[in-house]
Order: structure tokens, then sequence, then C-alpha cells
């Protein structure tokens, strides 16, 4: 599923706000479908399967890919659930999303794979590329690549860039300052669900 193409808005309408998959919110309180409703109550199971699934949608993830994610943070000190929140939020794919350079993750996975980024001046083209303090990232010199961004940065997906960015508008260049905090994650999650839900399986 690291590329989901079906019906974006029942999704949303499942698990909540995606601002990663769609920058669409939905008002409607009952779920998709005819049984969507009644008034359906949830077992714990069914409750950490969607957070889970939240992870899975905003970050265009498969299971696989989660499934190691949660391996890397299970070995990090501290809280496994922000640990992985970071490491995904740390994405290069995210941050750019975080920057405003790109609507959703989707298309900014797609400006990383047709190679318009470059991090620490070499060309980056895979999205799920981890960044680390202290990276500078950079969109490649030509006017296709930076007409592309410069027009994605006058409609952000997310209002507000996190304090763990430094962002140039001008000459199209992030700062990688720190770990983002947890505080700043835009997605709408219970993560320790999230570690649960994989502690169970």
């Amino acid at each position: 599923m690291s590329k989901y193409t079906g019906p974006k808005l029942k999704i949303i309408r499942k698990l909540g706000n995606l601002p990663g998959l769609s920058r669409k919110k939905i008002n409607k309180k009952n779920l998709p479908g005819e049984q969507g409703k009644k008034i359906k109550k949830f077992s714990e199971f069914a409750i950490r399967l969607q957070e889970k699934q939240k992870l899975r949608y905003n970050y265009g993830l498969s299971e696989k890919k989660l499934l190691n994610y949660i391996k890397e943070a299970k070995k990090i000190r501290g809280s496994t659930g922000i640990s992985l929140l970071q490491l995904l939020e740390m994405r290069l794919d995210n941050i750019l999303f975080r920057a405003g350079m790109g609507p959703t993750i989707v298309s900014t996975r797609q400006i990383v794979n047709h190679r318009h980024v470059l991090v620490n001046n070499r060309i980056v083209n895979i999205p799920s590329f981890k960044c680390k303090p202290g990276d500078i990232i950079s969109i490649k010199n030509n006017d296709k690549s930076k007409n592309l961004i410069k027009n994605n940065l006058l409609s952000p997906g997310l209002l507000n860039i996190p304090p763990h960015l430094s962002v140039n508008k001008d000459n199209l260049v992030i700062k990688v300052n720190s770990i983002i905090d947890r505080t700043w994650v835009a997605l709408e999650i219970n993560e320790l669900l999230v570690v649960e839900y994989y502690s169970k399986i």
C-alpha cells in the first residue's frame, strides 16, 4: 500500500483527517457505507487497528515498512511511540510536506522520485531517506523544478512550519535544525495504541 490510489475521501471518513493523504476535511461523523449510519462500538483491537491504519495511510507506508519502523523505534531509548513518530516525520518526503513544498506527502514523494531534490548538494530520489539535524535540503537549480515548488508554496498543505525546520522560501532551502518535538506532529493519533497493536501480534 505504499502508493494508495483508491478513493481518499472514503479513507478520511473512516479514519479522520489525514493531512499527508489529502488536504480535504470531512465533517460527516458517520462512517462510510450503510453500516456507518448505525452506532457502532469498536473493540479494543479495532481501535488499535484504526490508529495503525492512520499511520499507514497518512505516511503512505506498506505494512512491512511500518513494521520495520516499529522495530527501529524499539531500539531507540525512550518512548517507542514518540520515537516511531519522529522517525516518520524525519523522512525526506514528510519534511518537504511540512515545509510547504507540496500539498500532501503523496505529492512530495513524487517530487523526490522525479529527482527535483538535493540533500547536502547531492540528488536524492528516495522519499524514505532519513534526514538528520544539520542537513540542508534544496531544490535542483532549474526553472522546471523551482517553478513547481514555488507554485506549491502558494497553497501549502499545512499553515504552520514546525520549529525544527528553517525554510528559506526565496532560495527554496530547508535546514533541519533538530528532531521534531511530539507536540508538532500534525496527525491526530494515539501512538501508544499503534505500539500496543504490534505487541499483540
